[in-house]
């Protein structure tokens, strides 16, 4: 029988690995299947413009992996037994399970609340389609000077803010953050980004934390409400919590604790790869829940699992943080490095220029996403006669 690897997750990490595994590995021997529950790549990078109304066609995963060999699963991922080797989906038919004997774990992260009160039952967020489309029609009903509240001063905050303030000129933004607006930036990345919202006419409600969301205002730790007609929660992500309750070993946020190769260390024929992988980095820190991790350490778990299955040396590469690109809307944005220490280096770019560049980087990233065996060998892989014995001896 051939080796089965089952892919759980279509994101940034999941798509990619697959879409690699299946230019690197022969049919002849091995099978591949990719379990997502929504029929389309979510350009997470994006979904902030979704919701502003912008119309963006979503790639469609059947058009991916037309023709690599790549079986499409449509189903919801219920459960995982490492001990068994089994993964529970669900779907239209009812409830089933796939069977497997590697396993890519790359379910993503969705929006946390953190233990927030109404969050769930009030605020909108923009971390799948089907949320920035309904967070899409709250502002489409909402009239000249709305009150939109985005909770939060991440990239994912500052780039809705920025984007709904220049979309949506009609309507009035408000921007709450927890410390100082862009704390995480060199000095003048933060006044570009002040400079950008009074340009854009956000308010910036700064060291200010809230307490709790209901359906027309928030009210924030110091006593105070703020009104909204529409709050946008953007404080964090977290995991799917199908990983922990698995029995595989996780962190306290739920994260897979996996190797330098990405392969989980208590199960080797498990690998985790973005946003449900605690992988740490060449500078010693966790990599961040981001597009540009999933891409290490979806690169990382397809060369180990090749390796490994093949017969050959798992050779490791870089896992770096370079920086953070953040969008103000269509025309502007920043460009911030940082150092080995994740600290923000003095220089950044700003304005047009790195609007640029991030446009160019959202395409490339997407291009590599429906081109999976673009190169493709005319000979792929085989697998070694006794995978399992040679993954033992293929070590970095």
């Amino acid at each position: 029988m051939n080796h089965h690897i089952v892919v759980l997750g279509a994101g940034y990490a999941g798509a990619y690995v697959a879409g690699n595994l299946a230019r690197r590995l022969s049919s002849e021997d091995t099978d591949i299947t990719v379990v997502n529950a929504e029929p389309d790549f979510v350009e997470r990078l994006r979904l902030h413009q979704i919701a502003a109304g912008q119309e963006i066609e979503a790639l469609k995963l059947a058009d991916v992996f037309a023709g690599t060999g790549v079986r499409l699963r449509l189903a919801r991922v219920t459960a995982v037994d490492p001990e068994r080797q089994v993964v529970a989906v669900a779907d239209a038919d009812g409830d089933a399970e796939l069977g497997y004997d590697t396993l890519v774990y790359a379910l993503g992260s969705h929006v946390a609340d953190h233990g927030v009160p109404g969050v769930a039952e009030h605020a909108f967020d923009v971390t799948g389609r089907p949320s920035a489309l309904r967070l899409r029609e709250r502002l489409d009903s909402l009239g000249e000077g709305g009150n939109v509240l985005v909770v939060g001063d991440g990239l994912t905050g500052i780039e809705t803010a920025t984007e709904f303030a220049e979309s949506r000129p009609s309507l009035s933004v408000t921007l709450i953050a927890r410390g100082e607006l862009g704390d995480r930036l060199s000095p003048g990345a933060r006044g570009h980004l002040r400079q950008a919202c009074e340009r854009l006419g956000i308010t910036v409600l700064e060291h200010t934390s809230v307490a709790s969301v209901e359906a027309r205002r928030v009210r924030c730790a110091d006593g105070t409400s703020v009104a909204s007609d529409a709050t946008v929660w953007t404080g964090g992500f977290t995991v799917n919590p199908i990983a922990a309750a698995s029995g595989l070993e996780v962190t306290g946020n739920g994260q897979i604790v996996v190797d330098r190769t990405m392969r989980s260390v208590s199960h080797p024929n498990v690998y985790a790869a973005g946003d449900s992988a605690h992988a740490i980095g060449d500078n010693g820190r966790p990599l961040p829940m981001s597009c540009a991790s999933a891409g290490y350490t979806g690169r990382q778990a397809t060369d180990a699992i090749v390796a490994r299955l093949t017969g050959r040396k798992v050779a490791n590469i870089k896992l770096g943080y370079l920086g953070n690109h953040i969008s103000l809307g269509r025309r502007d944005a920043i460009l911030q490095m940082v150092d080995d220490e994740a600290l923000a280096k003095p220089k950044y770019m700003g304005g047009r220029k790195a609007a640029r560049i991030k446009s160019g980087i959202l395409k490339m990233s997407l291009w590599g996403i429906s081109h999976p065996t673009f190169g493709m060998p005319t000979r792929r892989r085989r697998l070694a006669a006794v995978p399992e014995a040679a993954a033992e001896q293929a070590v970095a």
